[in-house]
């Protein structure tokens, strides 16, 4: 199924639908949930996924498991995805947390597939899906989430550094905007994150560089977010997110 509606096919009884849907470069899917479980597969593009506890970057080749009932919302950079709605008794081992995950081959292939099997036949599709629910389970996480507090005013200070990361905000001018002392701050956000709010920055500034890779090459894209040099920013990069920048680049013939 192309280009369909969820609540449309959502009463077929079907315990796997799979739907493919072409997004216009900056769709923003506001606030919303699901009954069902959801896969999301950016098979062209990237997309920003932030849901209360965090924010995520999809790019291609990788999906985000989003779980029942979990508010969400994205923003899609020219995206194509393939997405799966699963009944949650199906898959008991789904996260209770948003998740990124790696898409091999094999996967990658099942989820391209995925939107055309009702006309394959139903024994040839109920085996796929199968396969395809037995790869997603055994897909390896991908480390590309940022921890976001819960309340303001750090959501929102985090939430406009998503939106426009910038390296010469320092941890003063984010304590002035809070209204508080800066070793107060600092305090109240790593309780919050997990993180320094320079550390978490950093990441931010490393996650906003994985859609612009896909246009631009490391040495611009080190330049552009402000670091000494493409190896500094490479450095960091393979440090935070456990891979080179260029594997975020567009495979040759990729479209």
């Amino acid at each position: 199924m192309r280009n369909v509606l969820l609540e449309a096919v959502d009463g077929q009884g079907r315990d796997v639908l799979p739907i493919a849907t072409d997004y216009s470069p900056g769709t923003v899917l506001d606030w919303h949930d699901h009954r069902r479980a959801q896969l999301l597969y950016a098979a062209t593009g990237t997309m920003q996924v932030e849901t209360g506890d965090g924010a995520r970057t999809v790019p291609g080749e990788r999906a985000v498991l989003i779980p029942p009932r979990t508010p969400h919302r994205v923003r899609m950079l020219d995206v194509q995805t393939n997405s799966l709605y699963i009944e949650p008794g199906v898959v008991p081992w789904w996260p209770m947390r948003c998740r990124v995950i790696e898409v091999g081959p094999l996967l990658r292939e099942l989820l391209l597939a995925a939107p055309e099997l009702e006309y394959v036949g139903e024994r040839r599709s109920d085996a796929l899906l199968a396969l395809l629910l037995l790869e997603l389970e055994a897909a390896r996480e991908s480390p590309l989430h940022l921890p976001l507090p819960g309340s303001a005013p750090l959501a929102e200070l985090c939430r406009g550094y998503l939106a426009e990361p910038n390296v010469r905000v320092s941890n003063a001018q984010w304590a002035r905007a809070a209204a508080m002392g800066e070793r107060a701050f600092a305090r109240e956000f790593r309780a919050a994150t997990g993180m320094s709010p320079a550390a978490w920055r950093s990441r931010a500034r490393l996650l906003a560089a994985v859609p612009i890779l896909r246009h631009q090459n490391v040495t611009e894209v080190s330049a552009l977010l402000g670091y000494a040099s493409p190896a500094a920013f490479s450095y960091a990069f393979s440090r935070a997110l456990g891979t080179p920048p260029t594997a975020f680049r567009p495979l040759r013939g990729a479209h």
